[in-house]
């Protein structure tokens, strides 16, 4: 009988899932699921992730009856070791279109004595085929959206009815707990947000309600896929659900234009900005990792993310911002840390976002569009929960008066503003004056 080998990766799911439903057809129902830690990837990791990784693997692994086999090392000699054990006739997985995925699936491929078959992707229209009437790729996010809206996607497919798992020598998983990892309880998440998603619209921009999905984390390990949630959304009328598809539009605007762009991940789309003068990371910037910037709504971000591996992503742009314009510090160094410390983090959507913000990325922000960090929090903490909530040093300091504590007295053990917001606004601009 025929044995395929079933290689996950970013789709840690066995419902809505392509390249599962080809490996059990090649596998005549024989399949060997396995998951490789490469220590590429799980070393740029930080807690966050490898936790939430962890118990998403256990929770893959107890819906496989316990069959899941796990090994680290080199995925070309573990995939190619995996699939001469079982005489596998093929080895199935989703599309990788990330820097690093791509080069390493090559790798894969090249080591292996049977074919490497590539079904689906992470994402509901895969990277390369929203094109324009020239058969070119979109630079611009309102067009890509209209094309991706027209193009569609396949609807959602069931689990396999039958799948007998190959058992094979592993490793133990990895130690690690997050509650709700896995697919079942992505699926939970999902379902209760839903009865919900009508306000997404109008609450999306307020961290103090803590109102949003949260499904970045799901979506960055398949634990859902983006097409089941299309599915879901398209029996909701509303503005909230809308704008909800929207943003799961701009998650694959992103991994499209890191697809053909990969020096994105760390380098401008907008060349020009590579002539930016910026300052080294210094004590400001230890400040800014460590929410001590004087800034409420900062610090409370940058205290959500080192408490929870999470940041409301209002919150994520004033940081962003603060980081590239108030402290002049290149943008690569906020998304390297925020790589290091997101349970969610995506390098596409990560990496395209801080451009965005520092306004040298495709359909960027103007630059001179520099968030102003106490009157955003004003806006979308109009009462201080958020703030109080992640610094406990301003609990005593009641409604809007946490945003601005210098008013009321300050707040013992909590530091004063360590730039000042205007001129750094002045400097930001004058630097930017000097590229154009």
């Amino acid at each position: 009988m025929n044995t395929a080998v079933m290689w996950f990766r970013r789709d840690l799911r066995l419902t809505d899932n392509p390249a599962l439903l080809d490996a059990v057809a090649a596998g005549d129902g024989q399949v060997l699921g396995v998951f490789v830690l490469d220590p590429v990837l799980w070393e740029r990791s930080g807690d966050p992730r490898r936790e939430h990784l962890a118990a998403s693997l256990r929770s893959l692994s107890q819906s496989m009856g316990g069959r899941l086999v796990v090994r680290k090392g080199d995925p070309a000699k573990i995939i190619s070791a995996v699939a001469k054990e079982v005489d596998a006739a093929s080895v199935h997985v989703a599309s990788d279109y990330a820097p690093y995925g791509q080069q390493r699936d090559q790798e894969v491929e090249a080591s292996l004595k049977c074919p490497l078959v590539r079904t689906g992707s992470p994402y509901a229209i895969a990277p390369g085929r929203v094109l324009n009437q020239q058969g070119r790729s979109y630079m611009v996010f309102t067009p890509y959206y209209k094309a991706w809206m027209e193009h569609g996607w396949r609807q959602p497919v069931e689990a396999p009815s039958k799948i007998t798992w190959v058992r094979a020598d592993g490793e133990k998983l990895p130690d690690g707990d997050a509650d709700g990892a896995g697919e079942e309880g992505a699926r939970e998440r999902w379902a209760d947000y839903l009865e919900s998603v009508g306000e997404y619209d109008d609450q999306r921009d307020r961290p103090d309600l803590d109102s949003t999905s949260r499904m970045s984390i799901p979506l960055k390990w398949g634990e859902l896929h983006p097409r089941t949630m299309l599915a879901d959304l398209a029996h909701k009328r509303s503005d909230g659900a809308q704008a909800y598809a929207r943003e799961l539009a701009w998650r694959e605007f992103c991994a499209d234009l890191l697809a053909r762009n990969p020096e994105a991940a760390w380098k401008p789309l907008r060349p020009e900005f590579e002539k930016m003068q910026y300052d080294e990371p210094d004590e400001l910037f230890d400040a800014w990792r460590e929410g001590r910037t004087g800034f409420p709504f900062v610090d409370a971000g940058m205290r959500q993310l080192a408490g929870s591996g999470f940041m409301h992503n209002r919150v994520r742009m004033v940081v962003a911002s603060f980081l590239v314009k108030d402290l002049h510090v290149h943008w690569k160094y906020g998304a390297r840390w925020f790589m290091q410390s997101l349970r969610d983090g995506d390098l596409a959507s990560n990496s395209l976002n801080w451009q965005w913000v520092a306004g040298c990325g495709a359909d960027a922000a103007p630059y001179f569009r520099i968030f102003n960090p106490i009157t955003q929090g004003l806006k979308f903490d109009p009462h201080g929960d958020y703030v109080r909530r992640w610094i406990p040093e301003l609990r005593d300091l009641a409604g809007k008066a946490a945003h601005e504590p210098w008013k009321h007295g300050g707040a013992e053990g909590y530091p004063d503003q360590i730039v000042d917001h205007g001129e750094a606004r002045r400097e930001s601009l004058r630097r930017y004056d000097a590229i154009r």
